[in-house]
């Protein structure tokens, strides 16, 4: 006699099944990146350290500031916006710029590094795929510097403005000048946007760079520099062309073209200036994005047979 089976609503299979599935697939990538977080801290310590440098400078520079800003009030209008920007800006751009440093010499570390020093072999003990491991570096110059500059931008440049504000008020000026020409948070969503923008243009960069870290027995940064300059020079010799060269130009700040209509004199000052719709279809993001995934897909296989240096 068959006894029937007995299948209650909760015992019952059901889409809430494959939320703690999903979660207990997500985990071993999330621990694998604050493992990377604990174990490289110049991620976060790099644009943080430039950030409080860059306030310091700002806050000597108050000094002077209300008659800095009686003489910006002279000039034309165009003239104000841009003197009282340049600092934010560049605090920002500076921050960038380390966050990128940062990520290069991170990933050509990365793979590099654990054969190295030989904790490839404890790691690997783990029960964490060589896919996840790959993934999680992979995460810190896509993800987490990304994130990270920005909120040590947006936060930098509001203690900027709070700083400015205060000064101005105490010497009988209106601080009104600096809200309206700073505009601070149309500025925030382009930041936003131009570090996600970057970050998927740049993916084939650092998907090449693990890739070599991956492999190179030793001095990766050398070769992850010289295959590319040598094609260069190579085809230049050969062909009295630079087509790579020029390639590989693009691929540093092409960008820029494809995900803003900058107005004549090269400044962005509105939101309708963001032209995504032309980013996403721009050929070279998706043919960048194909070749990081090629390079990880790579740098995956390395790792899975690597052994200690």
């Amino acid at each position: 006699m068959n006894t029937p089976l007995d299948i209650t609503p909760d015992s019952a299979p059901g889409p809430q099944d494959s939320a703690p599935a999903a979660m207990a697939d997500a985990r071993p990538l999330f621990w694998s990146v604050r493992r990377e977080l604990w174990e490289n801290r110049s991620i976060y310590i790099a644009p943080l350290a430039i950030a409080g440098v860059l306030l310091f400078g700002f806050l000597i520079s108050l000094i002077d500031l209300p008659d800095r800003r009686r003489e910006v009030l002279l000039l034309e209008p165009a003239q104000q916006q841009a003197a009282i920007e340049r600092p934010y800006d560049i605090t920002a751009m500076m921050v960038m710029v380390i966050a990128i440093l940062v990520g290069v010499f991170y990933c050509l570390d990365a793979l590099h590094g654990e054969r190295r020093d030989r904790s490839i072999l404890f790691w690997k003990s783990l029960p964490v795929s060589d896919l996840t491991t790959v993934l999680s570096k992979a995460a810190i110059p896509l993800v987490i510097l990304p994130l990270l500059s920005f909120t040590i931008i947006v936060a930098t440049q509001l203690i900027m403005l709070l700083l400015s504000s205060a000064v101005l008020a105490m010497n009988d000026l209106s601080a009104a000048t600096t809200w309206t020409q700073v505009k601070f948070f149309q500025q925030t969503v382009i930041l936003l946007y131009g570090l996600i923008t970057l970050a998927l243009w740049h993916a084939p960069i650092y998907g090449w760079l693990l890739l070599v870290s991956a492999w190179a027995r030793r001095a990766p940064f050398l070769w992850a520099v010289l295959p590319p300059v040598a094609v260069s020079v190579l085809e230049k010799i050969a062909f009295n062309s630079s087509h790579f060269g020029s390639m590989l130009q693009y691929r540093m700040g092409g960008m820029f073209g494809k995900a803003f209509a900058f107005d004549s004199g090269g400044r962005l000052d509105s939101l309708a200036q963001l032209t995504p719709g032309n980013f996403l279809s721009t050929p070279g993001l998706w043919i960048g994005l194909a070749f990081a995934a090629a390079f990880l897909a790579a740098a995956v296989r390395l790792r899975r047979n690597a052994e200690s240096i």
